[in-house]
């Protein structure tokens, strides 16, 4: 696809999970065992033919630096395509001028360079398939001056707190940008993806800078809205957002489910990622794992139950696992019970023998940690 260039927006000021985000950006989260959230845009936006895609990022950029590389392993064309990481200077993350439009301004040249009509715009802090070659189509096809992503849910009055949700008339026409504050279980949650030509793209930006430093594109959007034609587009299948810390708790474990994956993971839609050439996880005698996601390289000894467990983690003869999400290289110790926590890399919970959470309030083991 030639028509359209891919952006991928850091994740807003309004969004912050607790301890995670202190050791990278939402973008490089491990998800699912063997992922990156960054994986899942990036891979839409491959697999609809766009191979010109710019991520942005504010800050503590090491971990997807590092993993996101050249690209290559997204399947991206090594002759015309190209990925790049672009940053943004200010990288205080509770700064109100810290927004998305003040990382486009301080790149603006790598956006007016691009030489494809039509902007797609995808987030960097939500999990989703979309064939963005056939939504710019739709696009193009409607006349509309801007199309907008949502997804329609039941449960807004206790998920999604922290996303924008769409108004709309009869016609799928955009009325307004509003944030979600759970006074109504029905909404539309705006997805924070967009499809524009470049250059309104460019003309809003500017827009935006001028009339407040605090504007976000959705602002500058929702400002525009009687004066441009907004659409709305319906958006099927699995969607996350991840907004905070249960959210991210949730997502993980709410993909334990055949029927829930399916809905999100196509033979035909890859999701890709930077492979690991570990060997596969090692059951002992003794181990007993029921309903959960285990990724390569682990040693399982003790029990596991609707869990996710990353990449090379160890848990010891007698340990429990239940409802929780282990990354990579963590280790569970012999005879430690866990329960609706997040463990996060390379912790040890080796001496305390139970450390068990609220299913409504997840716990927290920090990287490193050794308890």
């Amino acid at each position: 696809m030639y028509k359209a260039f891919g952006i991928i927006n850091s994740s807003g000021k309004h969004i912050w999970v607790e301890g995670m985000q202190t050791y990278r950006p939402i973008s490089a989260f491990s998800f699912l065992g063997r992922y990156r959230v960054i994986d899942f845009p990036i891979s839409n936006l491959s697999n609809s033919g766009i191979d010109r895609i710019q991520v942005y990022i504010r800050r503590m950029p090491r971990s997807l630096v590092e993993h996101v590389g050249t690209g290559r392993h997204y399947n991206i064309n090594s002759k015309r395509g190209k990925l790049q990481l672009l940053f943004s200077e200010d990288s205080t993350e509770h700064s109100l001028y810290n927004t998305d439009i003040e990382s486009y301004l301080e790149n603006l040249e790598c956006i007016e360079t691009m030489r494809h009509p039509y902007v797609v715009i995808a987030p960097s802090y939500m999990v989703y398939s979309q064939d963005f070659g056939e939504l710019l189509n739709q696009h193009i096809e409607s006349e509309a001056d801007i199309t907008l992503l949502y997804h329609s849910v039941d449960n807004a009055k206790e998920s999604f707190l922290n996303c924008n949700f769409l108004n709309l008339n009869r016609q799928k026409g955009v009325l307004s940008i509003e944030r979600n504050q759970g006074s109504v279980k029905n909404r539309n949650i705006f997805m924070d993806t967009y499809i524009m030509k470049k250059e309104l793209f460019l003309e809003l930006i500017r827009k935006a800078k001028s009339l407040s430093s605090m504007y976000t594109l959705s602002d500058i959007v929702n400002a525009v809205c009687e004066d441009l034609d907004v659409r709305g587009v319906s958006h099927r299948g699995y969607f996350a957002s991840l907004t905070d810390f249960k959210s991210y708790h949730d997502a993980n474990l709410s993909l334990i489910d055949f029927k829930t994956a399916t809905s999100l993971f196509d033979n035909n839609w890859p999701i890709y990622t930077r492979t690991n050439d570990s060997c596969p996880t090692k059951y002992f005698e003794s181990s007993n794992v029921k309903n959960s996601v285990i990724s390569n390289g682990c040693l399982i000894e003790g029990t596991v139950e609707n869990s996710v467990i990353g990449r090379g983690c160890i848990i010891k003869e007698g340990a429990v696992v239940k409802n929780s999400v282990v990354l990579p290289t963590a280790v569970i110790g012999k005879n430690v019970t866990i329960e609706n926590l997040v463990v996060d890399k390379h912790a040890q919970i080796v001496h305390a023998k139970e450390v068990i959470a609220d299913p409504q309030h997840p716990g927290y083991i920090k990287r490193g940690d050794i308890m």
